[in-house]
């Protein structure tokens, strides 16, 4: 590579790296803000908080990666042109094809990263995230019972509710309701205990000195039931059940599977390496700005470009996954046209010597 190419170098990857960087700590921001209120919501113990912000943001970094690519790419041009050094290399005789060399040895490096991250990492950060999400949310299902608060569990069929605890955790004034098909009842202890086996799956509630109230609403009748111990077993769901999502599936399980779902997940991951190349090619022509133009004049137009092409290859996956479209035109349509208006800019960037004869 020549002084040229090294120097165009240097001023894309410093721009794509500035860029990337300040969109990296938006997004983190933006991530602990959503996880804090989910915690603050489900009850996620503090614990998982910074595990969960690392891997979502994993799984989101695959869109960020592209549009640093386009914003540094143009912001690096962009101060080229604006410094008239682009017009002083174009008199030397070197045109804007020359820029797809230091341009495509950074392209090739990030698209790389990004298919990685894509194919291999984001879909098992994605599994991780969505066990500690299940296993937090079965861990505060029937948590610590504490003294004065309402707690509820088992689906929120049942409430608990003791007024007061000693230090070795025996609970006193100990109120408990359960809901099922036969009716309500309606449980009175003076005191309690809070047992956890199975390793936390099964936990179990031991009740001293109270009584049980039985029955149905609307029914006269009600029955009561004096006890002097009485256990009450309850089972935690098992935090691996139900199917797992598309998004935590292998890339190759996903390319074999015919499934309209699994192939837009499947196709979605491959459109953003492919969208990184894209990007970076149709970044030169629309870098390219007119004399006493400002540096950042180009800004908004990448970012409306690149806006809209991200929106519409989602929404070509949403109607991949509910069939209004067919997995063999799949999302590749949406890259050809951003395709034909990148060759189109090029040709009015820098048009051939046969078009210009």
């Amino acid at each position: 590579m020549g002084t040229f190419d090294r120097y165009v170098l240097r001023e894309v990857t410093q721009a794509w790296l500035a860029v990337t960087g300040v969109l990296l700590v938006i997004l983190v921001s933006n991530e602990l803000a959503q996880v804090l209120g989910q915690a603050a919501e489900r009850g996620y113990p503090r614990s998982v908080l910074f595990e969960l912000i690392w891997l979502t943001s994993i799984q989101n970094l695959a869109v960020l990666v592209p549009v640093g690519l386009l914003l540094g790419i143009v912001l690096a041009l962009g101060r080229l042109y604006h410094e008239s050094e682009m017009a002083a290399v174009r008199a030397c005789g070197i045109g804007p094809g020359r820029l797809l060399r230091p341009i495509g040895v950074v392209t090739v490096v990030v698209t790389a990263l990004l298919a990685w991250t894509v194919l291999v990492v984001a879909p098992d950060a994605f599994g991780r995230a969505e066990g500690i999400k299940r296993e937090a949310l079965r861990t505060a299902e029937f948590g610590l019972l504490e003294p004065g608060k309402f707690h509820t569990f088992a689906g929120g069929s049942a409430v608990f509710y003791a007024e007061s605890s000693d230090p070795d955790g025996t609970l006193h004034r100990v109120f408990l309701q359960r809901r099922s098909e036969d009716g309500i009842e309606v449980v009175l202890a003076d005191r309690a205990r809070h047992l956890v086996e199975e390793d936390g799956a099964l936990h179990l509630l031991v009740l001293y000195d109270g009584a049980r109230y039985e029955g149905s609403p609307g029914m006269p009748v009600l029955r009561r039931v004096r006890f002097a111990e009485h256990g009450i077993p309850v089972r935690i769901g098992d935090s691996h059940s139900g199917p797992a999502r598309v998004e935590t599936r292998r890339t190759l399980d996903l390319w074999r599977d015919a499934a309209p779902a699994a192939q837009a997940e499947f196709q979605w991951r491959l459109s953003l390496p492919l969208m990184a190349v894209i990007v970076a090619l149709l970044a030169v022509p629309l870098s390219a700005l007119r004399p006493r133009q400002g540096r950042y004049a180009r800004i908004g137009v990448v970012i409306l470009v690149f806006f809209v092409y991200v929106n519409v290859l989602a929404a070509a996956r949403t109607w991949i996954e509910k069939g209004w479209l067919s997995p063999g035109v799949g999302v590749w349509w949406t890259h050809l046209i951003v395709l034909a208006i990148t060759a189109y800019l090029w040709l009015r960037h820098s048009p051939p010597r046969w078009a210009t004869r």
